[in-house]
């Protein structure tokens, strides 16, 4: 048995010495130049800059539709891809945004359409979906509507930053909205 044992030993020594390969002989050097590239850009985010983050319509009469224009910028150093753009409401529509890759330095848009309802000062939130290093990115759009059927609709103004917000729609899906 210690003889058959110690053969066993003796072949798988002969059989391993013998395949002796250089394995660095295998490697080819443009996968090592690709790994490197690809190790170097993996730090490499896209950043999103906009030429505004907010934007205010002013005074605008109940039922008015506006819009306005949203630029922005890739000023990272890897391709910016923005995967959606949506609002908290549906009074609130944005469109026309570029869903291919935007390279560095090169400049996209989008607009956001506003129906106009309300009454007093009305606040929206249009999150920016893309491959950027927090995922998502806010602007907003403001406007002051004014209402002069207000009263007769149960709506009412709403308060300036920082005071208790009124609620004031009365129509089923709207509540906690302040336009009609």
């Amino acid at each position: 048995m210690k003889k058959l044992i110690l053969s066993a030993c003796a072949l798988s020594l002969v059989v391993f010495t013998s395949c002796k390969e250089d394995a660095s002989s295998k490697i080819k050097d443009e996968n090592v130049a690709q790994a490197a590239q690809r190790d170097a850009n993996s730090g490499k985010l896209p950043v999103i800059e906009f030429d505004k983050v907010e934007h205010d319509f002013g005074t605008i009469q109940d039922g008015t539709p506006v819009e306005t224009v949203f630029s922005y910028t890739n000023t990272g150093d890897a391709p910016l891809v923005v995967t959606d753009i949506k609002s908290t409401c549906g009074c609130t529509v944005p469109t026309g945004w570029n869903r291919n890759p935007l390279a560095s330095g090169e400049t996209s848009s989008f607009t956001v359409k506003f129906n106009g309802k309300g009454n007093g000062i009305v606040s929206k939130t249009i999150t920016v979906v893309a491959n950027t290093a927090k995922g998502s990115e806010p602007v907003r759009i403001r406007a002051n509507v004014n209402n002069p059927n207000a009263a007769a609709t149960g709506l009412q103004p709403v308060p300036a930053k920082g005071a208790t917000p009124v609620l004031s729609s009365t129509q089923p899906g709207h509540e906690g909205h302040n336009h009609n």
